[in-house]
């Protein structure tokens, strides 16, 4: 992995916002949309893997997108599973790591095997680590982690006094990963939408006019030095 310039974040969130837009601004499908989102993600994941970002952590399916059509929820199903069946080729031969957060036992067996697949095909790689948030919900993180947390108090493995920040990190979907430092939102929608609400109480927020498949490697560039110019206090003077 390249040694980042001084001053860049280590961990990189984006909301890659504006698939949709970017379709119905070009009159085209909302599918081709999020295919062109997604040829946007691999663009910016190998290039933040080129200049040593060591973490990118990208939303893909909220857990409120699946009110969305069933065949809009279907194709973003079918986008997910051929990119992480095509992707993880290319991205264990790049050295990439790949994880993904969320709920993934609510989707069919064909999507679970592409996302475990990958993931076990990428676990010993250590350039960037990409994740990929799919059906996640902040608030149902912290739940979830509430839940397992409880239990193992039921059961005697911990004190009620035990419970810290730290516990409830280790039971997070990003335990082990550092918080984000930076995150990106684009089609200039300026709220972080059930987005890592635990992980990002401290992180810098970069926004965006351009819709997710405009964006560019310069686009990323201009946002890691913006982030270089802001002072970061996490609470002090």
């Amino acid at each position: 992995m390249s040694s980042l310039p001084k001053g860049y974040p280590k961990h990189v969130a984006i909301i890659m916002d504006g698939n949709r837009r970017w379709a119905k601004q070009n009159k085209l499908t909302s599918t081709i949309g999020h295919k062109e989102g997604a040829k946007t993600i691999e663009k910016i994941v190998r290039y933040a893997n080129k200049i040593g970002i060591n973490y990118l952590t990208v939303y893909a399916f909220s857990t409120e997108n699946w009110k969305r059509t069933k065949e809009e929820v279907g194709a973003l199903m079918g986008l997910l599973q051929n990119y992480l069946d095509n992707f993880a080729k290319k991205a264990d031969t790049e050295n990439i790591k790949i994880k993904v957060l969320g709920d993934i036992q609510a989707l069919s067996k064909g999507v679970q095997e592409s996302i475990l697949n990958a993931i076990e095909r990428t676990k010993y790689n250590t350039g960037i680590t990409f994740a990929i948030a799919f059906n996640y919900g902040g608030r149902a993180e912290i739940i979830r982690a509430t839940k397992q947390i409880a239990e193992k108090v039921k059961n005697g493995d911990i004190k009620i006094e035990d419970i810290n920040e730290d516990q409830i990190e280790q039971h997070l979907y990003t335990a082990g990963m550092p918080d984000p430092d930076l995150l990106i939102r684009t089609s200039n929608e300026q709220r972080t939408s059930n987005f890592l609400p635990w992980q990002l109480v401290y992180s810098e927020f970069y926004f965006i006019p351009k819709y997710w498949p405009d964006f560019t490697e310069k686009d990323f560039d201009i946002a890691l030095e913006e982030y270089q110019k802001r002072n970061r206090k996490f609470g002090g003077k």
